[in-house]
């Protein structure tokens, strides 16, 4: 009988039948010590899966976009340019992170004890925090010429006392009861709370002293009576943030020329926003004529100038 006989013969494979069943029972037994991981595994993935969700939800409450109307959330790559177009501006680097790191806590904390928001994108607001100290504008004089609820005005009082400043704000607006622009509906706010200034004085009194004493002016910019009202003092800083129109940006521009500080910086908002071409359309205009104001560059979507 030859090997190949040897090995299938009936008695051969009653030998053979323990050592067989014992291999079909371990190879059993790593299937279902196999299977239990896996089922094991899928349990905890599920589990981590469930606590990312409530971790999300939770982050969402405090920065998404269902708990604010609008995301404060960051991403890398606007935070690295604002860093970069921050530090070009400044020039310092090290202080450009610093401060726009320090705007953006600052944004979510105004926001969230606060009432109603800070308006425009969270590059931009910290942009503008972030850039104005850096600059280091000639006095402490502010003048905001659009404010919505004063939560830029309250954070950039904390942004120039962190910086060893002693702010005193001006703020002119109409408080219209809705944000007032050309070709907008007059539709309620997303947040939910009336622009008007109750609001801006509990929105300011978060800034402390300085914001309890800032001067409060109701009024469109363009009117004689609310300039007169505020022109008696040169600014430090002006922030243009009003009528985004073309000529409404061309007349705050001819305004802050009378009322800035030799070496004044200002800021004029949504500088670039294709929503509001107006507003770059009148600044290249301004700057080829007779002015004070020479260009410094911009952050996010803010365009800065120095006064001379």
């Amino acid at each position: 009988m030859n090997s190949r006989s040897l090995l299938t013969s009936s008695a051969a494979r009653r030998l053979l039948r323990p050592v067989a069943d014992l291999i079909d029972q371990r190879i059993e037994r790593r299937i279902r010590s196999a299977a239990a991981a896996d089922a094991a595994g899928r349990e905890r993935l599920g589990d981590a899966v469930e606590v990312l969700k409530h971790q999300q939800l939770t982050l969402d409450l405090l920065l998404g976009s269902s708990g604010r109307g609008l995301s404060r959330s960051v991403s890398p790559g606007p935070l690295n340019r604002l860093h970069s177009e921050v530090a070009e501006l400044a020039g310092d680097r090290d202080a450009a992170v610093r401060n726009v790191a320090a705007a953006y806590r600052l944004l979510v904390a105004l926001e969230s004890l606060g009432v109603g928001r800070i308006a425009g994108g969270t590059m931009n607001i910290c942009g503008k925090l972030g850039t104005i100290p850096l600059l280091d504008p000639p006095n402490d004089e502010i003048l905001e010429i659009g404010t919505l609820y004063g939560m830029f005005s309250a954070g950039l009082i904390r942004m120039m006392e962190r910086d060893g400043r002693d702010p005193s704000v001006t703020i002119v607006d109409p408080f219209a009861g809705v944000q007032l622009q050309p070709g907008n509906p007059r539709r309620a706010d997303p947040s939910g709370t009336p622009v008007d200034e109750r609001a801006v004085r509990t929105n300011l009194a978060l800034a402390g002293p300085a914001g309890t004493a800032a001067r409060i002016q109701r009024g469109f910019s363009e009117d004689p009576g609310t300039r007169a009202a505020v022109s008696d003092r040169r600014y430090g800083v002006i922030v243009v943030d009003g009528d985004h129109s073309a000529e409404g940006v061309a007349k705050d521009l001819r305004w802050a020329e009378e009322i800035a500080a030799p070496g004044a910086i200002v800021v004029l908002d949504d500088f670039g926003d294709p929503k509001w071409p107006g507003i770059e359309e009148a600044l290249d205009k301004h700057l080829t004529g007779d002015t004070r104001f020479s260009y410094l560059g911009k952050a996010a979507l803010s365009a800065f100038l120095r006064a001379s």
